[in-house]
């Protein structure tokens, strides 16, 4: 790659100047390219065809004054037969660089030049510092199509994202950056469409430019993708207006064309063999499970991606991304991962791109695909060793002590999860290297997890066989619904454990959208096919799942006011028995935790006490108790240094956040009821 010269950034497809349209393609291996005007009231007629001519390392070119905003076109491309190529002259191809692609059908597609025009008003980015985040997952869907406050022809669009009632109900529960699963155009697999069932979460792009038309209003749709942008830039803008960030989940991996036998849509009928990573007999090197990998070892492919990153950036003022399989995007020409590879140093090199907000899944399914704490310090990447350490202490382990009397692990996961996994990701990025989840869109929510014991992916089609069997999750001694009371509470104590640990933990936290209300998917653990109200948010949650609701809300707002629930640096407590630390951790009877304390599985009730000490010289300081145990328990509250008192903040025994009044003094015991949890605020002379 290093003697490839990439275009100026905004090169690629077409551009527009003086009525001039210039449109520019990369292939290596064709023989002719053509560009067809297609006639703006039958787009299956040609009104006019123009050979592109090649240049440079192969990219063609062609210019003229049909190319304007609102012309529709497609791609023809011939070149050699081989194991390697698929070009086939009879089928009209999406232009990889197209800004707005239509679906006149199933197998067609044409593509539309839009000039992107639109009034920001002067509403800026939020530009929230990573240690301040709290991200949502949502879909772009899902989120808002069962809200019946909404117009019914608004709900589910990207309108939907911008209008008040959502951001009301974003800014109530104190999450302050939306990370919407893919929008980037995508197609369901046949497979799929043949059940009666489509990608719902679209996890398969078939163009990297252009937002997907679904989610968009039935009245922009039909005016074209000019209005589709307009609409969904009126969400974003309004969405940064009211300070909350907008991340994409990206799907730069691999393409709906999926592999030998796939569809031919764009990439495959321009270059079949170089836009993907194949043998000399045209096998798929497959590191994503989804036929075929796209080849990062081609710098065009790297261009690709970056011109795309540039335009989501610039143009639609997309605050980051998160990197859907991202092991595969830097793979070099061995098919190894690179932590240096030219598309990871371009991403931290790229001024366009540097304030934009980088989040990796650190791995894929091909060897040596799970790389997690090996990106670059630019990037934070999801923690699922955070997943699973949290799940284990309060399900596993839980389920193993009522089954055998005994726990599995005692605290010393927990509390390295607790203060941001530094073996793992300890590098100048500090905590905000880690994006801690306890759940995402894929895998049981956060009800199921304490409610379900195993899966229940039937209503999939494929006779349960899809989804992950390793859960960790605990159903308290019932299946799912039509639990006792007892079970009820135990489930949404045990709930409430799990997302106080999440928001008290040093790193970004990430729900995903509906855990705040504690929506449940009936047990299915993989619903990437089910538009319907399993994965829909639920606008109208019940008493308890308000009260939930209300805990949750609470518990991000004492993280967004309490500086000492997430630091930045790890530097700040390094050596856990130090006299000057501003990290300790305390056994049950109020004393440093010993070396037995650490190793002994039976050991389950810890304490952390921490401090922040702002540039003013302001104490915030918090002491959080953990007991992992369902039998109560005596927790001796700590003789921290310069303490002189601890207010209760929080008890996760209660159903809703309780104002307390009383103090308790260093040496005070309190009770914890089985698996819970109390937060304290620590006050000094």
């Amino acid at each position: 790659m290093s003697d490839f010269q990439m275009p100026e950034p905004g090169q690629m497809g077409v551009t527009v100047s003086d009525g001039i349209g210039t449109i520019r393609v990369y292939s290596d291996s064709a023989t002719t390219i053509e560009v067809c005007i297609l006639n703006p009231e039958n787009p299956r007629e040609t009104i006019e065809t123009i050979d592109l001519v090649r240049g440079a390392h192969g990219i063609w070119s062609a210019s003229s004054s049909h190319l304007v905003p609102g012309t529709k076109y497609g791609l023809r491309a011939t070149g050699p037969e081989g194991p390697r190529h698929r070009f086939n002259s009879s089928l009209l191809l999406i232009d990889p660089y197209a800004k707005g692609v239509i679906r006149e059908s199933a197998r067609e597609f044409h593509c539309v030049v839009v000039d992107g025009d639109f009034d920001w008003q002067g509403v800026a980015k939020p530009n929230i510092p990573l240690d301040e985040l709290v991200i949502y997952e949502a879909h772009a869907r899902g989120l808002t199509r069962g809200n019946s406050a909404l117009p019914d022809e608004l709900r589910g669009t990207y309108a939907a994202l911008g209008h008040p009632s959502t951001i009301e109900h974003l800014k109530n529960i104190g999450v302050n950056a939306v990370e919407l699963l893919p929008i980037q155009m995508f197609i369901s697999e046949p497979r799929l469409m043949n059940m009666g069932l489509i990608n719902y979460w679209g996890y398969n792009s078939i163009n990297f430019f252009t937002p997907h038309h679904r989610y968009a209003t039935a009245a922009a749709i039909k005016a074209g993708p000019e209005a589709i942008l307009v609409e969904l830039k009126t969400a974003i803008r309004e969405l940064h207006r009211n300070g909350i960030e907008v991340l994409l989940d990206v799907v730069y991996n691999h393409t709906a064309e999926g592999g030998g036998g796939g569809l031919t849509h764009s990439y495959r009928g321009l270059d079949n063999s170089n836009y993907y990573r194949q043998d000399e007999k045209g096998w798929y090197h497959d590191t994503t499970g989804c036929g075929n990998s796209l080849d990062f070892s081609n710098p065009h492919v790297v261009h690709m991606v970056l011109e795309s990153l540039r335009y989501w950036t610039t143009e639609l003022q997309v605050d980051g991304y998160r990197f859907d399989l991202a092991t595969t995007l830097a793979r070099d020409e061995n098919n190894h991962y690179d932590p240096n590879h030219p598309l990871l140093r371009s991403i931290v090199e790229d001024p366009i791109l540097a304030e934009a907000k980088m989040i990796v899944e650190p791995w894929d399914v091909g060897l040596g695909g799970w790389q997690t704490g090996n990106f670059p310090e630019r990037f934070s990447e999801w923690n699922d060793r955070y997943r699973d350490s949290v799940r284990r202490f309060w399900l596993g382990d839980i389920a193993a002590a009522r089954n055998s009397g005994s726990h599995w692990n005692g605290v010393s996961d927990l509390a390295t999860r607790l203060s941001g996994s530094r073996d793992i990701f300890d590098s100048p990025t500090g905590t905000v290297g880690a994006v801690n989840f306890i759940t995402a869109h894929d895998g049981f929510c956060l009800r199921d997890l304490v409610s379900y014991d195993v899966k229940h992916n039937q209503s999939n089609g494929e006779s349960n066989r899809d989804g992950t069997n390793g859960n960790h999750s605990f159903n308290h001694g019932h299946e799912g619904i039509g639990a006792t009371e007892q079970i009820v509470a135990q489930r949404h104590k045990a709930a409430r454990n799990l997302m106080a640990t999440l928001l008290f933990s040093y790193g970004i936290p990430m729900i995903t959208a509906g855990d705040e209300r504690l929506k449940t998917q009936n047990g299915n653990n993989n619903a990437y096919c089910q538009d319907n109200v399993m994965t829909w948010v639920n606008w109208n949650p019940s008493r308890s799942e308000r009260d939930f609701e209300k805990t949750f809300s609470y518990l991000t707002q004492l993280r967004r006011e309490n500086p000492v629930l997430r630091p930045r640096n790890y530097s700040s407590f390094d050596d856990a028995t130090s006299e000057h630390d501003l990290l300790k951790w305390y056994n049950a009877a109020g004393e440093i935790m010993s070396t037995d304390d650490w190793h002994n599985t039976e050991c389950r009730t810890i304490s952390r006490y921490s401090l922040h000490i702002a540039a003013n010289g302001e104490k915030n300081s918090m002491l959080l108790v953990i007991h992992g145990v369902e039998k109560t328990t005596e927790v001796t509250l700590p003789a921290a240094d310069g303490v002189t008192g601890y207010e209760m903040l929080w008890n996760s025994a209660h159903d809703v956040p309780r104002a307390s009044t009383q103090t308790y003094l260093p040496g005070d015991t309190v009770n914890l009821s089985g698996t819970s949890m109390q937060l304290f605020r620590a006050s000094f002379a």
